[in-house]
Protein backbone atom coordinates (compact mmCIF):
# COMPACT_ATOMS: atom_id res chain seq x y z
CA UNK A 1 0.00 0.00 0.00
CA UNK A 2 1.21 3.08 -1.52
CA UNK A 3 1.14 6.69 0.58
CA UNK A 4 -0.07 9.53 -0.70
CA UNK A 5 -0.80 12.33 1.56
CA UNK A 6 -2.67 14.93 0.69
CA UNK A 7 -1.83 17.12 3.72
CA UNK A 8 0.39 19.74 4.89
CA UNK A 9 1.05 18.79 7.82
CA UNK A 10 2.08 14.92 7.96
CA UNK A 11 4.92 13.65 10.02
CA UNK A 12 7.27 12.64 6.97
CA UNK A 13 6.34 14.23 3.73
CA UNK A 14 3.63 17.34 4.61
CA UNK A 15 3.56 19.20 1.85
CA UNK A 16 5.27 17.53 -1.00
CA UNK A 17 2.14 16.27 -2.60
CA UNK A 18 -0.63 18.96 -1.15
CA UNK A 19 -1.10 20.33 -4.30
CA UNK A 20 -3.77 18.42 -6.34
CA UNK A 21 -1.26 18.16 -9.50
CA UNK A 22 1.76 16.83 -7.26
CA UNK A 23 -0.32 14.59 -5.48
CA UNK A 24 -1.86 12.51 -8.49
CA UNK A 25 1.45 12.67 -10.28
CA UNK A 26 2.97 11.05 -6.83
CA UNK A 27 0.04 8.36 -6.98
CA UNK A 28 0.91 7.56 -10.32
CA UNK A 29 4.32 6.94 -9.48
CA UNK A 30 4.14 4.94 -6.83
CA UNK A 31 1.75 2.66 -8.74
CA UNK A 32 4.61 2.38 -11.66
CA UNK A 33 7.20 1.52 -8.41
CA UNK A 34 4.31 -1.44 -7.99
CA UNK A 35 1.93 -0.39 -5.50
CA UNK A 36 -0.61 -2.65 -5.33
CA UNK A 37 -3.12 -0.42 -3.75
CA UNK A 38 -3.13 3.42 -3.28
CA UNK A 39 -4.10 4.95 0.49
CA UNK A 40 -5.09 8.67 -0.24
CA UNK A 41 -5.74 10.55 2.82
CA UNK A 42 -6.48 14.40 3.39
CA UNK A 43 -6.00 14.83 7.27
CA UNK A 44 -2.83 14.08 9.07
CA UNK A 45 -2.97 11.77 12.07
CA UNK A 46 0.26 12.25 13.61
CA UNK A 47 0.17 13.06 17.46
CA UNK A 48 -1.07 16.40 18.13
CA UNK A 49 -2.29 17.15 14.29
CA UNK A 50 -5.35 19.35 13.96
CA UNK A 51 -8.46 18.04 12.85
CA UNK A 52 -9.50 18.95 9.52
CA UNK A 53 -13.26 19.83 8.78
CA UNK A 54 -14.98 17.03 6.68
CA UNK A 55 -15.27 19.80 3.77
CA UNK A 56 -11.93 20.82 3.40
CA UNK A 57 -10.57 16.75 3.61
CA UNK A 58 -12.84 16.20 0.82
CA UNK A 59 -11.66 19.30 -0.80
CA UNK A 60 -8.16 17.83 -0.62
CA UNK A 61 -9.08 13.92 -1.70
CA UNK A 62 -11.75 13.72 -4.28
CA UNK A 63 -10.11 15.59 -7.08
CA UNK A 64 -7.26 13.17 -6.56
CA UNK A 65 -9.12 9.71 -6.29
CA UNK A 66 -11.52 10.37 -9.19
CA UNK A 67 -8.12 11.82 -11.64
CA UNK A 68 -6.14 8.75 -10.08
CA UNK A 69 -8.91 5.47 -10.79
CA UNK A 70 -9.28 7.21 -14.28
CA UNK A 71 -5.45 6.63 -15.08
CA UNK A 72 -4.76 3.69 -13.54
CA UNK A 73 -6.21 -0.03 -12.51
CA UNK A 74 -4.81 0.43 -8.79
CA UNK A 75 -7.38 0.31 -5.97
CA UNK A 76 -7.63 3.37 -4.35
CA UNK A 77 -8.10 3.71 -0.66
CA UNK A 78 -9.23 6.67 1.51
CA UNK A 79 -7.57 6.86 4.91
CA UNK A 80 -10.11 8.49 6.47
CA UNK A 81 -11.80 8.43 10.21
CA UNK A 82 -14.94 10.41 9.29
CA UNK A 83 -17.96 8.85 7.36
CA UNK A 84 -18.86 11.53 4.94
CA UNK A 85 -15.77 11.87 3.33
CA UNK A 86 -15.31 7.96 2.79
CA UNK A 87 -18.89 7.65 1.28
CA UNK A 88 -17.99 10.43 -0.44
CA UNK A 89 -14.42 8.84 -1.58
CA UNK A 90 -16.46 5.77 -2.53
CA UNK A 91 -18.36 7.62 -5.24
CA UNK A 92 -15.70 8.82 -6.60
CA UNK A 93 -13.97 5.57 -6.88
CA UNK A 94 -12.10 4.48 -3.88
CA UNK A 95 -12.74 0.93 -3.02
CA UNK A 96 -11.30 0.70 0.37
CA UNK A 97 -11.97 2.54 3.68
CA UNK A 98 -8.45 2.94 6.07
CA UNK A 99 -10.39 3.79 9.13
CA UNK A 100 -7.87 4.93 11.83
CA UNK A 101 -10.61 5.12 14.18
CA UNK A 102 -13.44 2.33 13.01
CA UNK A 103 -16.65 2.93 14.30
CA UNK A 104 -15.40 5.27 17.14
CA UNK A 105 -14.53 8.29 15.37
CA UNK A 106 -18.28 7.98 13.37
CA UNK A 107 -20.92 5.46 13.96
CA UNK A 108 -21.94 5.87 10.51
CA UNK A 109 -18.79 4.38 9.07
CA UNK A 110 -20.37 1.12 9.34
CA UNK A 111 -23.23 2.44 7.24
CA UNK A 112 -20.69 3.23 4.62
CA UNK A 113 -19.11 0.27 4.20
CA UNK A 114 -22.16 -1.71 4.18
CA UNK A 115 -23.78 0.23 2.07
CA UNK A 116 -20.79 0.24 -0.70
CA UNK A 117 -19.59 -3.02 -0.31
CA UNK A 118 -16.15 -1.24 0.02
CA UNK A 119 -13.04 -3.12 1.77
CA UNK A 120 -12.25 -1.62 5.18
CA UNK A 121 -9.11 -1.28 7.42
CA UNK A 122 -9.95 -1.12 10.63
CA UNK A 123 -6.74 -0.01 12.89
CA UNK A 124 -6.65 0.20 16.51
CA UNK A 125 -6.32 3.22 18.24
CA UNK A 126 -7.40 5.03 21.62
CA UNK A 127 -8.68 8.60 21.74
CA UNK A 128 -7.47 11.32 18.83
CA UNK A 129 -4.35 12.29 17.29
CA UNK A 130 -4.82 14.88 19.57
CA UNK A 131 -4.83 12.88 22.59
CA UNK A 132 -3.63 9.54 22.04
CA UNK A 133 0.01 10.00 23.29
CA UNK A 134 -0.96 10.09 26.61
CA UNK A 135 -3.26 6.92 26.45
CA UNK A 136 -0.29 4.97 25.88
CA UNK A 137 -0.68 3.05 28.76
CA UNK A 138 -1.48 -0.88 28.71
CA UNK A 139 -1.26 -3.61 31.31
CA UNK A 140 -0.42 -5.95 28.05
CA UNK A 141 -0.14 -3.73 25.22
CA UNK A 142 -0.55 -7.25 22.80
CA UNK A 143 -3.55 -8.69 24.75
CA UNK A 144 -5.46 -5.24 24.78
CA UNK A 145 -5.03 -4.38 21.32
CA UNK A 146 -6.09 -7.81 20.60
CA UNK A 147 -9.60 -7.20 22.76
CA UNK A 148 -10.03 -4.22 21.11
CA UNK A 149 -9.66 -5.02 17.59
CA UNK A 150 -12.01 -8.39 18.15
CA UNK A 151 -14.80 -5.97 19.37
CA UNK A 152 -14.54 -4.08 16.39
CA UNK A 153 -14.60 -7.02 14.23
CA UNK A 154 -17.89 -7.84 16.38
CA UNK A 155 -19.39 -5.01 15.72
CA UNK A 156 -18.54 -5.15 12.14
CA UNK A 157 -20.47 -8.57 11.94
CA UNK A 158 -23.19 -7.34 13.94
CA UNK A 159 -23.80 -4.49 11.65
CA UNK A 160 -23.65 -6.96 8.60
CA UNK A 161 -20.31 -6.29 6.83
CA UNK A 162 -19.11 -9.16 5.62
CA UNK A 163 -15.87 -10.72 7.65
CA UNK A 164 -13.92 -11.20 4.04
CA UNK A 165 -14.26 -7.16 3.63
CA UNK A 166 -12.13 -6.41 6.92
CA UNK A 167 -8.34 -6.09 7.28
CA UNK A 168 -7.10 -5.38 11.01
CA UNK A 169 -3.88 -3.17 11.79
CA UNK A 170 -2.65 -3.10 15.57
CA UNK A 171 -1.92 0.96 14.75
CA UNK A 172 2.02 0.67 15.42
CA UNK A 173 2.82 4.41 16.96
CA UNK A 174 -0.65 5.30 17.63
CA UNK A 175 -1.39 5.51 21.31
CA UNK A 176 1.67 2.98 21.93
CA UNK A 177 5.41 3.79 22.51
CA UNK A 178 8.54 1.83 21.15
CA UNK A 179 8.57 -1.18 23.61
CA UNK A 180 4.93 -1.42 22.95
CA UNK A 181 5.41 -1.39 19.09
CA UNK A 182 7.81 -3.73 19.15
CA UNK A 183 5.80 -6.33 21.35
CA UNK A 184 3.10 -5.77 18.63
CA UNK A 185 5.22 -6.14 15.64
CA UNK A 186 6.47 -9.60 17.53
CA UNK A 187 2.92 -10.88 18.33
CA UNK A 188 2.07 -10.02 14.41
CA UNK A 189 0.90 -13.83 13.59
CA UNK A 190 -1.26 -13.72 17.12
CA UNK A 191 -3.14 -10.94 15.08
CA UNK A 192 -3.15 -12.98 11.63
CA UNK A 193 -5.67 -15.28 13.25
CA UNK A 194 -7.91 -12.80 13.81
CA UNK A 195 -8.03 -11.49 10.49
CA UNK A 196 -6.05 -10.53 7.17
CA UNK A 197 -2.98 -8.06 8.83
CA UNK A 198 -1.92 -4.64 7.23
CA UNK A 199 0.89 -2.98 9.50
CA UNK A 200 2.42 0.54 8.43
CA UNK A 201 5.74 1.30 9.80
CA UNK A 202 7.00 3.37 7.25
CA UNK A 203 9.32 6.40 9.00
CA UNK A 204 7.62 6.10 12.11
CA UNK A 205 9.28 7.28 15.23
CA UNK A 206 9.75 4.22 17.02
CA UNK A 207 12.21 3.36 13.87
CA UNK A 208 14.30 6.79 14.59
CA UNK A 209 14.45 6.52 17.86
CA UNK A 210 15.79 2.57 17.58
CA UNK A 211 18.60 4.09 14.93
CA UNK A 212 19.40 7.60 16.38
CA UNK A 213 17.76 8.96 13.08
CA UNK A 214 15.56 12.05 13.95
CA UNK A 215 14.49 12.71 10.44
CA UNK A 216 11.89 10.83 9.39
CA UNK A 217 12.57 11.03 5.50
CA UNK A 218 16.08 9.32 6.64
CA UNK A 219 14.33 6.04 7.88
CA UNK A 220 14.47 4.09 4.97
CA UNK A 221 16.71 1.54 5.77
CA UNK A 222 15.28 1.00 9.02
CA UNK A 223 11.33 0.84 7.26
CA UNK A 224 12.75 -1.83 5.10
CA UNK A 225 14.29 -4.35 7.83
CA UNK A 226 10.73 -3.92 9.77
CA UNK A 227 8.76 -3.98 6.74
CA UNK A 228 10.32 -7.45 6.03
CA UNK A 229 9.93 -8.87 9.46
CA UNK A 230 6.33 -7.66 9.31
CA UNK A 231 5.94 -9.59 5.89
CA UNK A 232 8.01 -12.74 7.14
CA UNK A 233 5.55 -12.79 10.19
CA UNK A 234 2.10 -13.17 9.28
CA UNK A 235 1.33 -9.27 7.82
CA UNK A 236 -0.48 -9.42 4.50
CA UNK A 237 0.36 -5.77 3.47
CA UNK A 238 2.94 -3.32 4.52
CA UNK A 239 1.71 0.66 4.48
CA UNK A 240 5.02 1.77 3.02
CA UNK A 241 5.86 5.50 1.59
CA UNK A 242 8.86 3.76 -0.74
CA UNK A 243 7.04 1.94 -2.59
CA UNK A 244 9.64 0.73 -4.51
CA UNK A 245 12.56 -0.09 -2.25
CA UNK A 246 10.02 -1.90 -0.34
CA UNK A 247 9.36 -4.25 -3.16
CA UNK A 248 12.29 -4.69 -3.69
CA UNK A 249 13.25 -6.11 -0.49
CA UNK A 250 10.28 -7.98 0.28
CA UNK A 251 10.98 -10.11 -3.05
CA UNK A 252 14.63 -10.99 -2.16
CA UNK A 253 13.02 -11.67 1.63
CA UNK A 254 9.74 -14.30 -0.27
CA UNK A 255 12.56 -15.62 -2.36
CA UNK A 256 14.62 -16.36 0.54
CA UNK A 257 11.74 -17.99 2.69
Amino acid sequence: MGVVNVTPDSFSDGGLWFDEEHAVAHALQLAEEGADILDVGGESTRPGAVSVGEDEECRRVLPVIRRVTAACDVPVSVDTRHAAVARAAAAAGACIINDVMPFAGDAAMAAVVRETGAGLVAMHMRGTPQTMARLAVYDDVVGEVESELRAALAFADAQGIARGQIVIDPGIGFAKDTAQNLALLAALERFARLAPVLVGVSRKRFIGELCGEPLAAERLSGSLAAAVWCALHGAAAVRVHDVKATRQALAVAHALQ
